[in-house]
């Protein structure tokens, strides 16, 4: 068995921004390992603009966002492997991982980080009614056909779903010369950024139906002919007295995203039912002690520019770890109540040092003229005030280094929702 002080689960931008921080703090012996042909996870596919605005202060495509962050792995000389698939990981740190030049390896490493991202919500997930047919695809594959392939799915699109990969690819089906008749959405708001659905939905006038889901999918020759759909009611039900025939040979599925956690369980990792991510402290560590999580896998995030923030304080966290290790400490629960559905980190750590926190949020319906508030032992210490929030857009609030310290006195930190 190899030794090795980090090694690094995920070659995307999670994986790339926390190795790069954590040779910035000295860790030296460490490696990614990356599933895929080349780094970059899947901002390789995503060759429309808008990254990089936080990090860099410029507009970046996809891949352009990616070759940043690789060109700086590169320039530390930070291992990599490719085509390597990891198949274990226990709470002992142990990595198994398997290629063609290794075989079957297995690496004891000091810590982990996992920033393995996440996966879309396929079809049999959300139980659609209909043929199985030809012609009903997840919107990153289609994603992937148009843009690192050179293949057109359809013709005539409908979209189930406004996340931000759906409505996307309903401006990317345009441009390549597809007819998309309409984007479906079950809930009665957007999953996906509003500038989205601005620029790819409204800028080329394709409709937008909120409260409706795709009732049947119906067939001919083995390939998707048309779609029903149905306005739901308000428990998402759908009205059968409402139901529309759509024609098209095409149907995208942008119906959610989950983190990649099986490796997690693998390790009696604690995971969120909420987040499907793991339950982290500020540190970014999980329960088990030394390995960490930051991206997508561990909540998923609505720009790369956060996930990158998130995986650097993740690799300078493990590389103290690395270097001093973890004394046991009393912890502060972080919840999120009151319309606020989730909260990370979930747990302060009494005995860390005192520097700012950031906790990021996301709510749960759409709430107008609010002001999201952090409360310790019910007492307002931090708080912002927002003309609207959705549960498209991730907030965060920043409790610096003094409000940090005053947390560490308490006892129990709240994030809500006040005036609701």
């Amino acid at each position: 068995m190899k030794t090795c002080d980090l090694v690094i689960i995920g070659g995307g931008p999670a994986g790339l921004a926390a190795a790069k921080a954590a040779y910035d703090c000295g860790v030296r012996d460490m490696i990614i390992l990356e599933r895929e042909a080349q780094l970059g996870g899947i901002l390789n596919q995503c060759i429309h603009n808008g990254f990089g605005l936080h990090t860099f202060k410029e507009e970046l495509t996809g891949p352009e966002y990616a070759q940043r962050y690789i060109d700086m792995v590169l320039e530390r000389n930070i291992p990599y492997k490719l085509d390597s698939t990891v198949i274990n990981i226990d709470k002992n740190r142990v990595v198994t991982y398997v290629n063609e030049e290794d075989g079957l390896q297995k690496v004891q490493a000091k810590a982990v980080i996992l920033s393995c991202g996440c996966r879309e919500r396929p079809r049999g997930a959300i139980n659609i009614a209909g043929a199985r047919v030809a012609g009903v695809y997840s919107a990153g594959t289609a994603q992937k056909l148009v843009n690192i392939d050179g293949f057109m799915p359809g013709k005539e699109v409908v979209i189930l779903g406004s996340g931000d990969i759906g409505l996307i690819m309903a401006r990317r089906m345009t441009f390549e010369g597809a007819s998309v008749k309409a984007v479906v959405e079950l809930m009665p708001y957007s999953s996906g950024l509003n500038r989205n659905i601005v620029q790819c939905l409204n800028d080329f006038n394709i409709p937008l139906k909120f409260s409706h889901t795709v009732v049947d999918i119906k067939g001919k020759d083995g390939r998707v002919s048309s779609v029903v759909i149905a306005q739901v009611d308000d428990k998402l039900k759908p009205i059968m007295e409402t139901a529309e025939e759509i024609q098209c040979d095409t149907l995208l599925l942008s119906v959610g995203l989950l983190p990649e956690n099986e490796l997690a369980g693998y390790a009696d990792v604690n995971l969120s039912p909420i987040t499907g991510g793991a339950v982290v402290n500020d540190k970014m560590m999980t329960s088990v002690e030394g390995i960490f999580e930051c991206g997508n896998v561990l909540h998923v995030h609505d720009l790369v520019d956060f996930v990158s923030e998130e995986s650097e304080h993740a690799g300078k966290c493990a590389a103290e770890y690395i270097a001093k290790g973890c004394g046991s400490s009393e912890k502060i629960p972080v919840k999120g109540v009151n319309g606020v559905r989730y909260v990370v980190p979930q747990i302060i750590n009494k005995d860390d040092d005192f520097e700012p926190i950031s906790l990021k949020m996301r709510v749960g319906n759409v709430f107008k003229n609010v002001e999201v508030a952090v409360m310790l032992d019910g007492e307002k210490i931090a708080s912002k005030k927002k003309q609207i929030v959705t549960p498209g857009e991730m907030e965060t609030i920043v409790l610096k280094s003094d409000l940090v310290q005053k947390v560490k006195n308490g006892a129990n930190v709240e994030v809500t929702l006040i005036g609701r």
